[in-house]
Order: structure tokens, then sequence, then C-alpha cells
């Protein structure tokens, strides 16, 4: 006999594992709320067989379904998820053998900046959160993390707004599934990528979960977080050159109210 736990882990691995429904998630992953025709679009699906996939991901509480005059919007339905959905492609990624490695551009655009969730991902969220780990902003560890006093007023100065709106992760670690490393994720991830955003060092790409990298950007993240990006597109931390990534905090990954 199966006990519930597992069979519960059996229907969400099978949900997760359909090629239609996991292209759908993906393109979610990106933070938008998009529409069943708009997701059907991403899957090569028809309309109808969207909509079916749509209402299991629903009932299993992997999306939230948002109504909207004549619309329904599908969004992920929480953090918790779209660390899951992220896990796993740390996992596949892995598990990848080398002729198989993602080359096409817009993976090497993936690999260098996404939104992941809410968050800041690939190679610059990554020198990001490397950056102020390395000039003592933030102290991480694999299960928690800690904005320090001058973490608190280096964000402040530069914009981030760190009340808490809702009850959810302050500050913790997420594994990068195609840098390997950590980069942020929690309340302080979001609202990195809010002001990065806002102040328009980011722009997001149509149709993906990419993000370009602007001109004032590029001069901005050096100035502010001594970030560099050379001839081949890689964010470097110029702060972790002399710098350990990691301090001594004990975990402490709870949710502020």
């Amino acid at each position: 006999m199966v006990a519930a736990e597992n069979l519960n882990l059996v229907e969400v691995a099978a949900l997760v594992g359909d090629t239609a429904r996991a292209t759908m998630l993906g393109a979610l992953m990106g933070g938008r709320s998009l529409t069943a025709k708009e997701l059907a679009d991403y899957a090569n699906v028809s309309r109808s067989t969207a909509s079916g996939h749509l209402s299991k991901l629903v009932a299993a509480r992997l999306l939230t379904v948002i109504r909207e005059r004549r619309f329904s919007y599908y969004r992920i339905a929480s953090p918790l998820v779209a660390s899951m959905l992220e896990s796993i492609k740390v996992v596949a990624a892995i598990e990848l053998p080398p002729r198989r490695q993602p080359g096409a551009a817009n993976d090497d655009a993936l690999r260098f900046a996404r939104s992941c969730y809410d968050h800041l991902a690939g190679q610059v969220g990554v020198a990001v959160t490397d950056a102020l780990v390395g000039m003592g902003h933030i102290v991480l560890t694999d299960e928690g993390g800690e904005v320090t006093s001058s973490g608190g007023r280096f964000l402040s100065a530069f914009g981030a707004d760190l009340r808490p709106r809702t009850r959810r992760i302050f500050c913790q670690p997420c594994l990068d599934w195609s840098e390997r490393r950590y980069h942020l994720k929690g309340l302080v991830g979001a609202r990195i990528l809010d002001r990065l955003l806002e102040l328009g060092w980011l722009k997001c790409v149509s149709g993906s979960r990419a993000l370009q990298l602007t001109s004032s950007g590029r001069a901005g993240l050096s100035e502010i977080f001594q970030i560099e990006i050379n001839k081949e597109g890689v964010a470097i931390s110029s702060a972790m050159e002399s710098t350990n990534s990691w301090g001594s905090l004990r975990a402490r990954p709870g949710y502020v109210a």
C-alpha cells in the first residue's frame, strides 16, 4: 500500500513531468500572470488541451487563477512551488549529458540574467549576491540568511524597500540551476530585482524569463555593486576577489510578520 505522502509525491511528479505542463510552469516562473491562450502558445498545444492541463495544476495547488473581467490569469501558487520547480531544474541540469547541454542564444541569455519567480537569477543574480556577501551586507549559509546592519543601510540607500507587506521568507539562498551557486530569494531578492527594473538597469525580454542588461545597468552595477562584465558577458564581482563568500551565521530561515 502506498503511503499518502508518497502518493502525493507521485501525483505532483506526474503533473510536473508532462512536457506541456512543464513548459507552462516554466513560462510562469518569470513571475508574470498569463492567460490560458498565452500558455497554450508557449506549450504549442490547443486551447482546450491547455485548459485541461491548467485545471489539473490548479487543483494540485501548483497554480492559482485570478479572474479579471473576461479573462483568467494563471500564476505560480507560492514561493514554495517556485522553489521546488527551480530545484528540479538544478537536478535536471546536472543530469544532462554534455552533448545535450543547451547552447542556443536564448539559453545564453537566460544563463546571463533571468527572473526566477520574483527574484534575480543567472550570472548577474549570483554576482549581486556575491557582492553583497563580500561587502558584508548579507550573511548566508546553506539554510538561511540575514541582512546585516550595514546591509540594511546599503539597501535602503539603493532604494530597495525591505518592509514586509505579507508573511514570507525574508532572506534565503536559492541554488541557481545554471551557475550551481547561490543567488538571493525571499523578500530581499524580490526587492532588489524590483529596484533594478525600476532604475532601468535591467529590462524584461518579451516572451522570455531572460532580462537584458542596459548600458546604465552596466555602469550602475560597476559603481554600486562593484560588478564588472567581461567580454564573454559573465558577471564578476570584484568585491569577491579577496573576500570569503560565506559567513558563520547559524541557519535562521524563518518568516517575518
